[in-house]
């Protein structure tokens, strides 16, 4: 699994090239404080459930609110055979620190 910094993530979503799909594995109460456009949102209680959702070709980058729950749905996205699976390393904190001062700390 990789690992991306949220200013790599920035730089990517910036370029435009080979974007990710930016999987929120976050509360919908989380999501209405701060999200990414674009995201997938999917709770990661509901990952199993709703794992038709996910296209196993594409680059999944996983992200939630300090990088824990997301790091656990890489690690079982891998398990399932996905194999281009990155976290969000410090997750959407990381994010409103480093990228997006506007987007707001809870």
């Amino acid at each position: 699994m990789d690992i991306l910094t949220a200013t790599q993530l920035a730089d990517r979503i910036k370029a435009k090239d080979n974007l990710p799909v930016i999987l929120d594995v976050r509360e919908p109460w989380e999501l209405e404080i701060c999200k990414l456009p674009g995201s997938l949102d999917i709770p990661m209680g509901e990952i199993t459930s709703r794992l038709n959702e996910i296209d196993p070709e594409s680059e999944i980058v996983c992200l939630c609110h300090h990088g824990v729950r997301s790091y656990q749905v890489a690690l079982y996205l891998q398990r399932q055979g996905f194999d281009r699976v990155a976290n969000l390393h410090g997750g959407i904190h990381a994010w409103a620190a480093d990228v997006d001062t506007t987007c707001p700390v809870y």
